[in-house]
This record gives structure tokens, sequence and C-alpha cells, in this order.
């Protein structure tokens, strides 16, 4: 799948980003830290971190952060993530963080990191397909 993003150093930059935020996560219930960095069509990148909470249910996942960051500063379409975790497997985004990534883009790059193997790359619609988008509400 090839959506046009950005130029390979911005990639190693939003991935780099995304392991960054891995190191500040807040996991102290599942020791499960998640970093992710979303890059926005203006070029900017946007990092988060999950956040765990004693009440579960207020917890917030990497992903989500990252693309909350960036639409706190007005960004409203999403061209790529990564998404890092400091263990043997790939972190797949939850169906929560899908459709949130859906809200600012039909499709994205996905990029999944961990600390042993090649990056995977996906994209959103491989990752939600059908999905249901702020186009079916404004009669599209």
């Amino acid at each position: 799948m090839m959506i046009q993003t950005a130029d390979s150093e911005r990639l190693e930059q939003l991935m780099r980003a995304a392991r960054e935020a891995c190191r500040n996560a807040y996991a102290p219930y599942s020791n499960y830290p998640v970093g992710a960095a979303a890059l926005f069509a203006s070029g900017k990148i946007y990092a988060g971190c999950n956040v765990e909470n004693a009440s579960f249910g207020l917890t917030i996942c990497a992903e989500r952060n990252a693309i909350f960051q960036g639409a706190a500063c007005g960004e409203r379409r999403l061209l790529a993530v990564a998404i890092a975790v400091p263990a043997s497997n790939h972190a797949s985004p939850c169906g929560a963080c899908r459709q949130v990534m859906r809200e600012f883009a039909a499709d994205c790059r996905i990029i999944l990191l961990n600390d042993s193997d090649p990056p995977l790359e996906s994209s959103l619609r491989d990752l939600l397909p059908d999905s249901f988008g702020p186009e079916f509400l404004q009669g599209k």
C-alpha cells in the first residue's frame, strides 16, 4: 500500500518520536508501555503515550493521545501514525484508536515498531475496512 505522506526523513522522525514517547508511558497496571506519533498534513508531528488510571476506563491509549494533541493544535488531516512498544511483538491499534484515526483520515499509513524487528507497515483502510466516517453524517 502506498500512501504518499512524507519523505523518508520525515517518517524516520515520526518513528523516533513514537519510540521516545514510549519511554514516557505511564503504565503501572498493565506494564505495557506504548508510544505513538501522528503526522499531519501540516508536516507537524505530535506524540503521545498510554496513560493508565486506577479507574481503568479513564485510561488513554498512546495513539489517541497523539492524535488529540494534534487536534488540540488545530490539525485535521492525519497522514501517518507510528506505534512503538518495547516488546518482541508489534502492537496493532485497538478498535477505539482505529475509529479516532478514521475521524481524521479516510486512509493513512500505520507503522508498527518494536525493539527487535523491522517496522511493519499497514494502512487504516486495511485495519478498518468498510469504516464509518464523518462524511456519513454530512449527507455526502
